[in-house]
Parts: structure tokens; C-alpha cells; sequence
């Protein structure tokens, strides 16, 4: 049977969590009639699943990076997931600015995962 590779399995991890948790955060948007304290009631169910995948995808992840290119990593995902999220689910374009601001992002990540 084969293995997820260590540096693999903690960026899978964190796509996945933040799949739960871009849900747990946004997806009510869809549910404006929705009494307020059921939603927040159902994001903590949701966020829930969040944290089952984030918190070892963090420890396990750490044995391969620095806390800062665990964070790094998350915070890229976290952009890839929301830019599908708002456009597949909450029907919001993405417009040039968005994808310039995620470039800069993106530059960033590369700053901290060079060699200098």
C-alpha cells in the first residue's frame, strides 16, 4: 500500500481543513434568513472538522517545515480554496485586482521558501 509522502500529507491535510473552514466562515452567506446564533451553532459543528485535519497537519508538517512555511503554506491555501468557494459557490467574480493581490501573496510565499 503506498504512503502520502511527509511533505505532502500536511499540505493535503491543510487543503482540506480549509475546505471545512471557508465553509464554516462563508458559507451562511447563501442563508441570510438564517437566525444568526443557528448559524454560528453550525459553523462550530463544521470548524469542528476543521481542526481534526489542521492540528495534525501542523505537528506532522513541522518534522518537514518551519512554523513559517506551515503558515505560509495555509495561508495560499486558504486563497485557492476562497477564490474556488466565491466563484463555484457564492456566484462572486474574481476580478483583476483579486489575482494581482494573490500574485503579491504568492511573491511572498516565494520569499520564504527561497534559500538565501
Amino acid at each position: 500500500m503506498p504512503t502520502i509522502s511527509p511533505s505532502l500529507l500536511p499540505i493535503l491535510m491543510l487543503f482540506g481543513s480549509n475546505c471545512f473552514m471557508t465553509f464554516a466562515w462563508y458559507g451562511h452567506l447563501r442563508f441570510k434568513e438564517s437566525p444568526l446564533p443557528w448559524v454560528i451553532l453550525v459553523s462550530w459543528g463544521i470548524a469542528f472538522f476543521e481542526y481534526w485535519l489542521a492540528v495534525p497537519a501542523n505537528r506532522w508538517g513541522s518534522d518537514v517545515y518551519s512554523p513559517a512555511q506551515l503558515k505560509t503554506i495555509q495561508e495560499v491555501i486558504t486563497l485557492i480554496v476562497f477564490a474556488g468557494f466565491s466563484t463555484l459557490y457564492l456566484k462572486e467574480p474574481l476580478s483583476w485586482n483579486h489575482a494581482l493581490g494573490f500574485a503579491f501573496i504568492a511573491l511572498g510565499a516565494f520569499f520564504i521558501f527561497h534559500k538565501w
